[in-house]
């Protein structure tokens, strides 16, 4: 999803009554000290219930069967994604359905709930600044792992391992497995033997693949890069790309569960 757009495409609503946008941040944090005991229920139930009472008193029977549409798809987004949830929930909702964004991220939201003729994006406009679309690349001598996200969601994720009998990089689908030795068509080289040719051809070989991450970030529009790795690789990885790299991590983390290396990376 291009988050932008859709940005663009919220701020751009104006509906009159009875018709009226559904605009919610919650927090879920369980690390959060106001949430130990699960109080998003609670200040869901009363923002819903408060918004009811107002139409209700308002006697405008319209607005309040609207509200009612969406405050039941609402309640059952939470429901089917009750063990699911992160750190916070974010829904956009209008009565006829055109508009339906739902959200479950891993960064942090102050609670807000908004019931008026424009959806408020001011909140979601300071996360896409803050957790822009963005490009993970981890190193790991011969495996390059590539983790997409945006506003702390993982969106896609690919590696590449390099074959030593072709010495061109392979994309991989399946999880990456650690190796003693290294090689195919039945050719192994010990662990000693690669770090040693490793470091002999690691600049040409880094130079081999540094185009499929150029256009794997301009394909994909990232705005900001990570690498994460050995500080010697990352830099000489960087330098034979033409994307600039924002930030670098210095640990090897190419094994580690990939929501644990965002949620690390974008604490930094």
């Amino acid at each position: 999803m291009d988050i932008n757009k859709e940005i663009k495409k919220l701020e751009s609503i104006y509906l009159e009554k009875p018709e009226r946008v559904f605009t919610m941040y919650l927090n879920t944090d369980p690390a959060d000290p106001d949430q130990q005991g699960g109080e998003w229920r609670i200040h869901l139930k009363n923002g819903l219930q408060q918004f009811e009472k107002y139409l209700i008193e308002d006697g405008n029977q319209a607005e309040l069967d609207n509200f009612c549409k969406v405050k039941k798809k609402v309640k059952h987004f939470m429901t089917e994604n009750e063990l699911n949830l992160a750190k916070s929930v974010i829904i956009f909702a209008t009565p006829d359905e055109s508009i339906w964004f739902a959200k479950l991220l891993q960064v942090p939201v102050t609670t807000e709930i908004y019931w008026e003729e424009i959806a408020k994006v001011d909140q979601l406009i300071d996360l896409y600044h803050n957790y822009p679309k963005s490009g993970v690349i981890l190193t790991q001598k011969e495996a390059i792992k590539i983790i997409e996200t945006e506003l702390g969601s993982i969106h896609d994720s690919s590696y590449y391992e390099l074959d030593l009998d072709t010495e061109n990089w392979k994309k991989h689908t399946g999880p990456h497995q650690a190796q003693a030795t290294v090689g195919s068509g039945g050719k192994s080289v010990k662990r000693e033997q690669f770090n040693k040719r490793f470091e002999a051809n690691r600049f040409r070989w880094y130079k081999s693949i540094a185009a499929k991450l150029d256009k794997l970030a301009k394909d994909n529009r990232w705005e900001y890069i990570y690498m994460v790795g050995n500080q010697d690789e990352t830099q000489e990885l960087s330098k034979v790309m033409t994307k600039k790299v924002n930030t670098f991590v210095d640990k090897n983390m190419l094994d580690e569960n990939e929501a644990k290396v965002i949620k690390i990376i974008t604490e930094l």
